[in-house]
């Protein structure tokens, strides 16, 4: 039977496959449309099947916040290489996964692979990323996300492989502040929100690496003169390394923690993603 170009059209909308692919399933399938999703469907997890076992050593950081809900989501997506991650399809399937953790809040990878696609219930989220491998013929998956509910704020290096997102507490939020606070932490990387995030033996440790340092550089001086050069150690190391006490990148006579309580906000916490490094760091 002829196969229509209106047809043709119909099945790539519902698929998101190229124009040539849906005529081949129609053909195949005699013109029966679902039969043709079902063609397609399988041909994305054949493909899916053969690269899965491919190096996914690149990628990219996605990102989704719904304001009026007041939650959003960072996820890490792994490709095979550098081209495809400034790909359309893949920098779309990145959001459209972010987007899928902030709304139904999967609790692991596993689980989130195996829920409908928000966007299309007729398929999982597994088809939803075969759909993709099918078009770009890489192995592709998902390697960690994070969600997160309240005053958010987000920040995407421009090539994908650094993102940031930061909650806040508020009467209002400052869209531009929380821009520029992320970008803050993509660019500065602190270890922490707060000081009372840091291990306890963490502490622990640079408070002796400053007491040592200290008696060295104040032999001969009274012991408080000796204790606030620790003292002094440990504010710099604090400013390096705890987000609200860092100086703002943009403007270093203020630190971050001053700058969002001019504001009336208050740093709660962050999230910051880098495509390649472990889930721990």
């Amino acid at each position: 039977m002829a196969i229509t170009a209106a047809a043709v059209d119909q099945l790539r909308k519902r698929t998101g496959m190229q124009m040539m692919k849906c005529k081949a399933a129609l053909v195949e399938a005699g013109g029966d449309m679902e039969k043709a999703v079902e063609i397609l469907r399988k041909s994305n997890k054949e493909a899916q099947d053969k690269f899965v076992s491919r190096e996914t050593a690149e990628g990219r950081i996605g990102v989704y916040i719904d304001p009026a809900a007041q939650i959003g989501a960072i996820i890490e997506v792994r490709c095979e290489s550098a081209p495809v991650v400034k790909s359309d399809l893949f920098i779309q399937l990145a959001g459209d996964l972010a987007k899928q953790v902030a709304q139904k809040n999967p609790a692991t990878v596993e689980a989130l692979l195996a829920q409908p696609f928000m966007d299309k219930p007729g398929q999982t989220v597994h088809e939803r990323i075969g759909e993709t491998v099918g078009l770009i013929r890489e192995n592709m998956r998902p390697a960690r996300f994070a969600r997160l509910t309240g005053i958010l704020g987000s920040y995407i290096h421009h090539d994908g492989s650094v993102g940031v997102l930061v909650q806040v507490e508020g009467a209002k939020a400052d869209d531009q502040i929380l821009r520029d606070v992320s970008m803050h932490v993509t660019a500065r990387n602190p270890l922490v929100a707060l000081r009372e995030h840091l291990a306890a033996d963490r502490v622990a440790k640079e408070m002796e690496i400053a007491q040592t340092q200290a008696a060295e550089q104040g032999k001969g001086k009274p012991a408080n003169i000796v204790e606030k050069i620790a003292e002094g150690k440990m504010k710099t190391w604090y400013g390096e390394n705890v987000l609200v006490e860092q100086p703002f990148v943009k403007d270093d006579t203020k630190t971050v923690g001053q700058l969002l309580g001019a504001a009336g906000l208050k740093l709660v916490k962050f999230v910051r993603y880098k495509v390649g490094e472990s889930a721990g760091a």
